[in-house]
Parts: C-alpha cells; structure tokens; sequence
C-alpha cells in the first residue's frame, strides 16, 4: 500500500522542491510555527527572508508583512496562504488620505507603523515597528510636526514617550489590542497578584498604566523570559504562547480576554492553515505581486527607517 504522508510531510516535501522559506508571525497556530524556519514579528520575518538562500518565501502572517517582504526581497517569489487575512489598522488608513493630508500639511513628517498597506508606506516618509516607533519619532528634528499613523494608541504611547507635542495621531485601531478592557486586567492583577503585566503599545492607555513592562511582541517574549517571575499577565495575542512556553518552560502565562471574542486572537492572523499553507507552496498562489515603481517608493521610508541607530 502507498504511504500516505501526513500535512506537515507534505508542506516539508513542498519547501524542499520549491527551495522555499516558511516564515510565521508570534501571532499564528502552534502547528505553523512549528514548521516555521523563523519566528518573529513582521519586520523581523522580513529581513530574515533577506538572508536566505532561496527563490521562494511562504509568508504565514498577515498580508501587509507578505507585501513588506516583497519590497525587502523583489526578486523572490512571495506566498501567502490567504489573501483575506487583511489587518484593521491597513483598514483604517489609506493612501489617498495621506495624500489629501499631505496637500493640507505639506510640513508634515509622515511617520507609518510597519502596519499600513504598501501604497501607504510609499507615501510616507519613515515607517517605524512598535518596537521603535520612540526612537524614530526621536530622531526626527523637534520642530518638524509629525503625522504618526495608523495606531492611535502606540501614537499616544510614544507621544508621551518622547514629549512631542507637534504631533498629530491618527484614529486607527487594532481589532485585538484596542479592545483589551482595563477592567478585565484588574480582576486578572486580583487573581494573579504574584504576575508581573506585559502589554504591546497598541493597547488603551489605561491598560497601558497597570503595565511592569510596555513593548513590541519580540520584546514582550524577550522579557518575561528574562525576568524572574514564574508567571505573567499578558497583553497581547495569545499566539505568542507558542514562543513563551518554548523559551521559558518553567513559567505560567495568563492572556486576558479582549471585548470582541471573549478570546486574544486575531481573526485575520487565524485565517492560516496548513491546510492553505500546503496549497500556496503546491500553486505558487497566491502570489504577492508589486509594480517596480511601488516597491520603489516604499523601499525609500523603509530604509529609512532602518538607517536610524
């Protein structure tokens, strides 16, 4: 009788003839990012692609980190497993309203989240990771007034930050974080009184002041391994479990409930399967395709960005 091969034997038979790289976000199933040869969040995922020796990127995230990854690495071939994995901040944002702010407030920095759609980073001049949106925001001359977008939350987390008043923030939200309730992190701190709390920046303020620790995804896992505590509150996607317990077996992580789905997952980052990952690297499809001249344009803020020490 013929062997039948399992799902995953199958996606791992895929990568080989494709010479392909399977790159998952913190925030996909566990059963991904076991495959996965890198983990990480978007930006991270995307200069790791720049160092691999291959022709074809499966990207498991969300479809602005697949666009990301093109502009980074043009002459690959980039997948994702489905193209409906859109994100609510890309949503909230679009580039004929940054050009009609820009023909309003021709002064203006406009300093985009790594989490915006690729015809909006090639209207912007410095995109920025939750990881280092303070830094950037610093290293922009005082006087210079800045449109920060999408996130109003991480807006106003670094505005507070860095002290910068000439600073408009945009009204974008994410669908995960924005509707974490600070009520809800109280009976957590109640149940939980030993767990030190970490929260991305893209939560509420007022979930952001019960916080020990305050950071982007890569981060957040980066410090509740290196702290002492045995267990933590935390604030983000409960994706990040998978990393968590790899690097830090020992400890014991609690995910608050958002308001949306009583749950910490995103809906759009959990449109992956394995099932759609095999299709994608058997099809080729689907594929991410770009205009040279917008991958172009967005390479310039993107560099930009990475310039800053």
């Amino acid at each position: 009788m013929p062997v039948v091969q399992s799902i995953t034997e199958e996606i791992l038979d895929l990568k080989r003839q494709r010479r392909a790289i399977i790159l998952a976000h913190h925030y996909q199933d566990s059963e991904i990012q076991e495959i996965a040869d890198a983990i990480g969040d978007s930006l991270e995922l995307a200069r790791a692609a720049q160092k691999f020796d291959g022709d074809v990127i499966a990207f498991c995230g969300v479809v602005f980190m697949a666009e990301t990854a093109k502009v980074l690495n043009p002459s690959r071939t980039v997948i994702v497993p489905d193209l409906d994995a859109g994100c609510s901040l890309v949503d909230s944002c679009s580039a004929a309203q940054i050009r009609a702010f820009r023909a309003r407030h021709p002064d203006h920095v406009v300093v985009s989240y790594i989490n915006t759609s690729v015809e909006v980073k090639a209207e912007s001049d410095i995109l920025c990771t939750s990881r280092n949106a303070v830094k950037i925001v610093n290293s922009i001359p005082p006087e210079k007034p800045i449109l920060f977008l999408p996130d109003i939350n991480l807006g106003n987390y670094v505005k507070q930050q860095t002290g910068r008043e000439n600073m408009r923030i945009w009204q974008g939200s994410c669908v995960v974080h924005a509707t974490f309730a600070a009520r809800k992190l109280v009976a957590a701190r109640l149940a939980h009184p030993a767990a030190p709390v970490a929260a991305h920046p893209e939560c509420p303020s007022d979930v952001l002041s019960m916080a020990d620790f305050i950071g982007s995804t890569s981060a957040i896992i980066e410090w509740c391994v290196a702290t002492d505590a045995k267990e933590f509150i935390v604030m983000t996607e409960s994706g990040v479990t998978h990393s968590l317990k790899r690097l830090a077996p020992g400890k014991q992580f609690h995910f608050v409930p958002n308001e949306n789905c009583n749950c910490s997952e995103c809906p759009y980052m959990r449109r992956n399967t394995l099932e759609k990952l095999r299709d994608a690297l058997d099809k080729l499809e689907p594929r991410m395709e770009l205009p040279e001249e917008l991958i172009r344009r967005a390479a310039v803020p993107i560099e930009c960005m990475l310039a800053v020490r």
